[in-house]
């Protein structure tokens, strides 16, 4: 198997294809998955962006499908990660009413422990056009373990650290995302920094495998990489894994990463407390077959 792209630092890699066979063909298990799968919800819809009416279809790969298909298609792809995930790995999905039913069934079926569902209650939200229902702010991450009883890591301090010293709740209110984000180009569902890096920081530690099968722009990779982390990417796009490779070669300049590290607001305080590890401070270990 050949990547897509290795960074030099060979924390961050990205495949090329379907997750669901390229995970089939090696051997490697990973600390934690996130994965943001299609909402299926590209139907014509329209939404407002800058101030205009857009549609809000993202491409072929999010068209809705029967119940029985996407059924069909969580259940695959999720029992692929299952395989690629240590017994005391944990998963996030993220998903809106449209697909988070189905896959919250899928890991009950598949048995997966859900830990919490997480709401991410967006503080920026675009407006509602129509003004005939409540407008959308909110999407929800689903979180759960391998295993029902092997323990799973939770960095319960650190929550509490980047929280006043309360204990993190499951409804966590952050921007969507900033246009300082979007400095090497657009993904359509590009998730902001702020709630990846805040998934990262719960659920591992440093020097952590983390694997992104729908990776998109790779803000799972990025938010890896500012922590301390090690990242493998896929997707059928080549033109996401070109905008997800341009956003790893602009944190490897030091100035950028430090500015990132210094917008993302748990990132800013955990740093201003010296607790997280410096850019060149990247655990070897064990490394990816490829």
């Amino acid at each position: 198997m050949t990547p897509y792209f290795k960074s030099t630092d060979r924390a961050f890699t990205l495949l090329h294809g379907d997750c669901i066979e390229l995970l089939k063909q090696f051997s490697f298990k990973f600390d934690m998955i996130f994965a943001d799968p299609p909402y299926f919800l590209s139907n014509g819809g329209i939404s407002i962006q800058n101030g205009k009416v857009v549609c809000v279809d993202k491409g072929e790969w999010d068209k809705g499908g029967t119940p029985e298909y996407v059924d069909s298609f969580n259940r695959a792809w999720i029992s692929e990660c299952r395989h690629k995930l240590k017994d005391n790995g944990t998963i996030w999905i993220s998903g809106t009413y449209h697909n988070i039913f189905s896959i919250a069934n899928i890991l009950t079926e598949l048995n997966f422990k859900i830990l919490n569902v997480v709401t991410w209650a967006k503080t920026n939200p675009p407006p509602n056009v129509s003004c005939r229902y409540f407008t959308y702010s909110t999407e929800f991450i689903i979180w759960a373990r391998k295993l029902a009883k092997v323990p799973h890591c939770y960095n319960y301090d650190v929550m509490k650290q980047i929280n006043n010293s309360k204990q993190m709740r499951d409804v966590w209110h952050l921007p969507a995302i900033a246009q300082w984000e979007k400095s090497c180009g657009k993904h359509p569902t590009q998730k902001p920094l702020s709630v990846l890096s805040r998934i990262v920081l719960a659920s591992t530690n440093s020097g952590a495998w983390i694997l992104d099968p729908f990776t998109g722009s790779s803000t799972t990779g990025v938010a890896a990489n500012l922590l301390g982390r090690r990242f493998l990417g896929i997707d059928k796009e080549e033109e996401f894994l070109i905008l997800s490779q341009n956003r790893k070669k602009e944190i490897e300049h030091l100035s950028t990463f430090s500015l990132f590290r210094n917008k993302i607001k748990d990132i800013a305080l955990l740093d201003s407390m010296g607790k997280l590890p410096a850019q060149e401070d990247f655990a070897c270990g064990y490394d990816l077959p490829f």
